[in-house]
């Protein structure tokens, strides 16, 4: 996984790139928790997601937000952690413009801005958002939801509550079109400390239904 910098709105971004081994491979992006809570790339859900989707074959990257260990610039509340996630996208793509689907994964505060990137960017075809702080930030803008996805909650978790997180997908499985899955992780925390195999068990069930080439959801 090598080491990569490349230019984002606020200067250089700090990245981790596992190129695809193949052609035409899908594209994978995970983004990570809070800055101000300690969060960076090198958290343990967003190094297992990173893995989990390298293992399948994606080309997939995951980065430092602006002001996070070599990545230039400060924390500014979600807006410009968002256009740095486009960067990062129109990066990896660059590599890939033939890629079938991409994919965003993202863990907290990266599960937010991982959701408002899906609004903006249709090529993005599947989500996995793991510990959505929905009673912390507004969701509102998933109006419609663009893409099916998951969403992983973990039933103790004292961060990102599970009532603001059942009221999110109760919301979004109004929707037509899309799907959306919902998997509570019993005894897990905010941060899955004790229960991490439970919660990439569920990651990856969802991504072989997803990727199995007769799954009704595409």
């Amino acid at each position: 996984m090598p080491e990569v910098i490349f230019p984002g709105p606020e200067g250089r971004i700090e990245g981790r790139f596992a190129p695809a081994p193949r052609p035409r491979a899908p594209v994978a992006m995970i983004l990570h928790p809070h800055p101000n809570a300690g969060g960076t790339m090198n958290n343990r859900i967003v190094q297992e997601l990173y893995k989990t989707f390298q293992r399948r074959g994606f080309a997939t990257l995951r980065f430092n937000f602006r002001g996070v260990g070599k990545s230039q610039g400060v924390f500014d509340n979600g807006v410009g952690e968002l256009s740095d996630a486009a960067a990062a996208l129109d990066w990896i793509q660059s590599f890939h413009p033939e890629a079938q689907t991409t994919w965003i994964a993202g863990f907290s505060f990266g599960a937010w801005i991982g959701m408002q990137l899906l609004m903006r960017r249709p090529e993005i075809r599947g989500f996995i958002s793991v510990a959505p702080p929905a009673n912390l930030y507004d969701f509102t803008f998933l109006a419609p939801c663009p893409s099916s996805g998951i969403i992983i909650q973990g039933a103790e978790d004292e961060v990102a509550t599970p009532p603001a997180t059942q009221k999110l997908v109760d919301k979004l499985r109004t929707q037509k079109h899309i799907t959306i899955h919902h998997d509570t992780i019993p005894r897990a925390n905010h941060f899955f400390e004790h229960e991490m195999p439970d919660l990439m068990k569920s990651v990856d069930n969802y991504l072989d239904m997803r990727l199995d080439p007769n799954s009704p959801i595409r």
